[in-house]
């Protein structure tokens, strides 16, 4: 059986709102706004990018870029550049899964091998599209490269222009790497916190997702902005934070403690967002995993 357009929409729709309903410290989510915007600005960005990323048969940097025009002609600004990267590839990738179900009997494990083809399958149009899409959300910190500077024509494939960033930024290395974090960090950070039960509001698998990458890899946004440094250092209150919230028994007092990080954060202008763009992906590959019984 083959995943239908709308189970990929609808996947990427409830990834995109289970990261908002988690209280992720520094980075917007219901509970609390943040670097002028709230959730209904993702909310709409969500809905706007949805049918461009489920879009059947179309290439992955053509997801790309009308998501992103749809994002930016809906909210004004770029609110969902990363999630948009790595959203496309696992679209497409679960779009071709059916055909390699043969290989694995595991879910994700043949969603993985799917999006190992869709990965080396990209061309030359793919990275023009990505680009110009790259081009037109400027995301913060965004500076100019001396060569394959997304504001020109791309000569470089798109996966070869990745790798040109992955050291410092985390989207681009999953294209290098197969999205090796969203897979073997991310996915199976969701899955331990599924296993322990119905999480709080605010608490769970998106916020424990979200907190082993930030906890783990100095966040690539804050890097752009702030500079390596100011990232590493939230990166170790990250996981100070995490170590608090897990001996933290009562659902309320953990809230508690994670709307105050949160505070104090958006307080000095920090915002993790690679790590809740990589949150979204996890929880989007989980979701087409279990759209379909490949």
């Amino acid at each position: 059986m083959s995943i239908e357009p709308a189970m990929v929409e609808a996947a990427f729709l409830a990834a995109c709102r289970a990261e908002l309903d988690a209280a992720k410290p520094g980075n917007v989510h219901r509970f609390a706004p943040g670097h002028s915007m709230n959730a209904a600005t993702f909310e709409a960005s969500a809905l706007a990018a949805a049918p461009f990323i489920a879009m059947p048969g179309v290439s992955v940097g053509a997801r790309i870029r009308g998501a992103t025009e749809a994002s930016w002609a809906a909210t004004g600004m770029n609110t969902n550049l990363g999630i948009v990267l790595l959203a496309a590839p696992l679209a497409a990738a679960a779009e071709i899964a059916g055909d390699l179900s043969a290989k694995s009997d595991a879910r994700l494990d043949t969603l993985r091998r799917a999006l190992e083809a869709v990965l080396a399958d990209l061309g030359p149009q793919d990275a023009r599209d990505v680009f110009a899409a790259i081009a037109l959300a400027s995301p913060g910190g965004l500076g100019e490269r001396a060569s394959h500077d997304v504001r020109s024509a791309p000569s470089i494939g798109l996966v070869e222009a990745m790798r040109l960033a992955e050291a410092d930024d985390l989207v681009a290395r999953q294209y290098a790497n197969g999205f090796r974090e969203v897979f073997e960090i991310g996915v199976a950070a969701i899955a331990a916190a599924d296993s322990a039960g119905k999480p709080s509001p605010g608490l769970g698998p998106a916020l424990d997702c979200f907190l082993a990458f930030s906890s783990r890899f100095p966040d690539s946004h804050i890097r752009r902005k702030f500079g390596p440094g100011r990232a590493e250092s939230v990166r170790k209150r990250m996981r100070e934070f995490a170590k608090r919230l897990k001996q933290e028994s009562n659902p309320d007092a953990a809230l508690a403690l994670a709307l105050s990080f949160d505070a104090e954060l958006k307080g000095e202008g920090v915002n993790p967002g690679t790590s809740a763009d990589l949150t979204v992906a996890s929880l989007f590959a989980m979701n087409l995993a279990e759209a379909v019984r490949w």
